[in-house]
């Protein structure tokens, strides 16, 4: 038997306190615009979309806030979400347009000759890790 399997969402768990400021930088930042939200078993809910892009904040059951520092290719904990990437067609506008939104990068633009790609990193609010990633022109 076979089946069908594709990406739906990235679900990252925030304190309550940081849910707000965590729904304004997804929003300023990268632009995505809350899908829903709700309330159920003691947790707050926000789905965020922009471009099939979805992310799932998760707010209620941490206590305390965990954030990142450091170099972003040392910090391969394997018991955490170490990132994730986002495609996008012009690496170089996002760049800018991160730049004017007052988002700094945290490690390159660099080319990955490997994989074809050439990416950077910036990190949210909260110090997640996002990746950015466009094709490099053949």
């Amino acid at each position: 038997m076979t089946f069908t399997i594709s990406h739906d969402h990235i679900g990252i768990s925030v304190t309550a306190e940081d849910l707000e400021a965590t729904v304004a930088w997804y929003s300023h930042s990268l632009g995505l615009t809350v899908e829903s939200r709700f309330d159920t078993q003691g947790f707050t809910f926000v789905f965020l979309s922009r471009d099939g892009v979805r992310i799932e904040l998760m707010a209620g059951g941490a206590s305390t806030r965990q954030t990142w520092h450091g170099n972003v290719f040392g910090s391969m904990d394997p018991s955490r979400l170490h990132h994730f990437c986002l495609a996008v067609d012009d690496l170089d506008r996002v760049i800018a347009t991160l730049g004017e939104r007052g988002v700094e990068l945290i490690g390159g633009p660099i080319t990955a000759e490997a994989i074809g790609r050439r990416i950077a990193f910036t990190a949210d609010n909260l110090g997640n890790i996002i990746e950015l990633s466009e094709p490099v022109a053949a």
